[in-house]
Parts: C-alpha cells; structure tokens; sequence
C-alpha cells in the first residue's frame, strides 16, 4: 500500500510519529479482529469464548482479540447480541468514559454519530440503568442499521434517533456527557479500507474540519455546565485532531481532560497549541487501526452558544396511557415490571424506564425517535402480539414458553425457514440458543410461525 506522501510528511513532527514503522506496518497490512462482550448477556457464556484462546484488549474490560476472523453470520450468539465486532482502538472510548464522568450515577448521554453502533452498545453496557442514552445518526439508512445493532444488544434505556446535529440546540443544556466520533478523512481506516487512501487528500482533510467545527457548535448547546464532551476521529491529520481539539477550547467555552493510558499499550499522547491533552493510536505501536481521541468539559459558568436551562417545554403527541386492562396484559409478559411506565402508540405498547421521568417527553417534543425504550408488542383483541425487542431485551417473564434449538436449527431460525415443533405445543414461544433468546415463534394447530425480522435474516448461502 503506498501512503500520500503529504500525508506522512505532515506527521513528521509529530509526537513519537515513526515515519519508516509506520509505513511498513501498512505494508503489513495485518487484519485485527476483536470483540467486545455484553456484559448484560454473557454471564457464564463469555468463560466458554474466553477458553479458545482470546487475548484482552488492555483498555477495554470486555473487549478481546481474535486469533482469526470466524464467519460471524453463521454464529447464532452473534445475532442474539452476546458480543459485539468492534475496533480495538475505538473501545478506549471506555477509558475516557470512566476517567471523565461519574458512571455510577445516572446520566443523559448522547452518542451524536452513532453508526453503526459500537460506541453506542459499549457506553450502554458501562452506564447506570437509570441513565438515558440517545444514539443518533443524521443518515436514514444509517440510523436503521443502528436501531438494528441496539436491540439486539438489548437493554431498555436507548432512544435511538435520526437527527441533524442542530437539532438538539432544542434540548439545551439537556445531556451530560455528548460523544461525537466525527466524520472524517479516514486515514486510520487505510489498513481496513484501502479504497480510502484513493479518496485521500489535503483538501478533503480541510473540508472535514470545518464539517467538524460546523457539527460541534450546532450539538454543543446542548451540553449542560460542566457537562463532558468526548471527541475523536479515524483521522491522524493534526486539522482534524488537535486543531479540533483547540476550537473547542477557544471557542466553545471547553477545558481539557488529562486521562491516565494503560502502561505498555503504545498509546502516544498528545498535547495541542492550547493545551488539549489528546490519545492517538498509531498500528505500529499500538494492535488497532488508527484513532485520534480526546475528552473535554464545559468550563463552570460557561456555555457553548446556548442556555443551560435543564427542562423542555413538551407534548406527548399522538402517545397516551395504555388502558389498565392493558397494561396488565403487559405486565404478565415482564420480570420487574415495576421498573417501567408505559405508553401507546396506535397498539403498540412500549415500555419506558421510569428512572427517566419525563425525559422521552422532551425528546418527542424536540427531535425525530426511532426507538424509545423497548416495543414490548402490541394489543391485538385483548392479547399481546411481542415484539422482537422485547424478545431479545432481557426483560421477558420467567414463566413465558421457551424453545431451546441447536446450532443447525437456530441458524435455519435465523433464515425465517420454517421450525418443527413436537405435537401438542401451541402458542407463542421465546426461541433460544445456548440459553440467549433468538426471538419468537407462534405455534398453530397446522404450522409454526417463524416472527424473526424479515430485514435481518441470514440471507448468505455457505460460511
């Protein structure tokens, strides 16, 4: 692989930056699996994972490296959301998490970029139950591949949208912590993506860092005082890492954070023209792709261009109270049920965690929702139809019918073929594999039908 030379040159003063290493770790070009565990899910689960030879990410309490990359598609764990295939690198992002903010208590999160969902599934294995987290992606086929990824990740406490980044100047001074994983050049993708080397250039790098500076004031009213901005970008352009990194300083009202990096890790840190501490992952030193990283806070007394009023003038829209009689179907379905309130839309009932009080009111006032909480189904002639997300939400009842399969026949679940059941089982049935829920089927007199999404069935024909 031949680098731009405008690019290393561009490097050459840069912090223990190794131009010859460099190079060669490209030409190398070694590919890096790793994973990052569910740590809702895996329970006894990750033990028999960990038994075949997996060495841990130093940064990530659940992630870990692949001695090869195994065809995921066909492991029926993988669509249960038992782990999620995520950069190494990108998983420091639970460094800065911890070493920024206070995770023990509940907080409102917004992940700006969320595609296609690895920040998102970590932050929520990491947060508080209590908390809010909104994943957000301003590109509609994007934002479908992340509710996707979210629900099968399971939990309850996500609000998946599909927004601009100045849309959330309505929710001001709302969310403590914003992570913005920013568009960018793609550099540290080159190992990953070769066609992004051809795409590279030094105007593409300037045109990413006004796009950058553009999406950061129009998200940042939304950050409250002294609330916690994570920054980062697959970038190792200076214009779109530490000259980032000072805009936000001069001109955002934002002080930096010195994080502590893991001993032996080859994490090289950085500091800017104005003092921004900053991380960057090089492949030569470090076993990832390239990532430049960075955690901010917004100064006391301060704003980033808006108020920090913390309430939200909002409506509940076309949503209302389930009836009692419904919600008491409901409940028959869910462990804790307690923990949630409900709401309505048309029949769909979903279930909302009441730690949030009426914070999915102000969302609904104010952007565009996905997914809010969990779709527990809907009410269809005084009955629950589930839905998916609550099959693979943890929160089903333990009294609720469950069908145990083999590996050959979840994976033909997974294909929506059609599953034999033994005569005499009738009605719905939670589908499970190793003891992770699939999803449901219903059981007829004459047939069995397979509710698996039809969007997401395996469609590949061989491993």
């Amino acid at each position: 692989m031949q680098l731009p030379v405008s690019l290393t040159d561009s490097l050459k003063n840069a912090p223990e930056f190794n131009a010859a290493a460099f190079e060669q770790a490209h030409l190398d070009e070694e590919q890096i699996t790793s994973i990052r565990f569910n740590l809702l899910k895996a329970g006894t689960l990750q033990g028999a994972y960990l038994a075949e030879g997996m060495q841990p990410v130093p940064w990530c309490s659940s992630g870990y490296y692949l001695a090869a990359r195994p065809s995921f598609t066909f492991d029926p764990l993988f669509h249960a959301g038992l782990y999620y295939v995520q950069e190494a690198s990108s998983m420091f992002l639970e460094q800065a998490l911890r070493q920024s903010a206070d995770l023990s208590s509940p907080q409102r999160v917004l992940d700006l970029c969320g595609a296609p969902g690895g920040k998102s599934t970590l932050m929520q294995s990491l947060l508080s139950p209590g908390s809010l987290l909104v994943s957000n992606d301003v590109i509609r086929a994007r934002a479908a591949i992340l509710e996707e990824n979210l629900i099968k990740w399971g939990g309850g406490n996500v609000v998946v949208t599909n927004n601009d980044p100045k849309d959330f100047r309505k929710l001001a001074g709302f969310f403590d912590i914003i992570v913005t994983d920013a568009p960018c050049s793609g550099s540290g993708l080159f190992r990953r993506d070769p066609y992004l080397v051809k795409e590279w250039s030094r105007q593409n790098v300037q045109l990413c860092s006004e796009r950058q500076q553009r999406i950061l004031a129009d998200v940042l009213p939304a950050l409250r005082e002294g609330g916690i901005l994570i920054y980062s970008t697959c970038s190792y352009s200076v214009e779109e890492d530490e000259a980032i990194a000072d805009f936000l300083i001069k001109d955002m009202n934002m002080e930096t954070i010195r994080l502590t990096v893991p001993d032996h890790t080859g994490i090289v840190e950085t500091i800017s023209e104005k003092g921004a501490y900053g991380y960057r992952f090089y492949p030569d030193k470090v076993k990832g792709e390239g990532l430049y990283i960075t955690a901010l806070r917004l100064s006391a007394g301060a704003s980033a261009g808006g108020t920090t009023a913390r309430t939200v003038s909002s409506s509940r829209g076309k949503f209302e109270r389930p009836l009692p009689a419904e919600e008491a179907i409901v409940k028959q379905w869910l462990k804790d049920a307690g923990n949630y309130r409900f709401i309505k839309f048309k029949n769909e009932v979903l279930a909302i965690p009441a730690a949030w009080g009426e914070d999915e009111r102000a969302l609904l006032a104010s952007i565009y929702i996905k997914k809010a909480g969990t779709k527990i189904g809907e009410i269809i002639n005084g009955a629950l139809v589930p839905d998916h997300q609550l099959a693979v939400s943890g929160m089903v009842a333990e009294g609720i019918a469950a069908l145990d399969l083999n590996e050959e026949d979840a994976i033909r679940y997974l294909k929506k073929e059609t599953i034999h059941l033994r005569a005499g089982v009738k009605g719905w049935m939670l589908v499970r594999y190793r003891g992770m829920a699939l999803g449901w089927v219903k059981a007829l007199p004459n047939r069995v039908n397979n509710y698996y999404p039809k969007d997401w069935r395996i469609i590949k024909k061989e491993r």
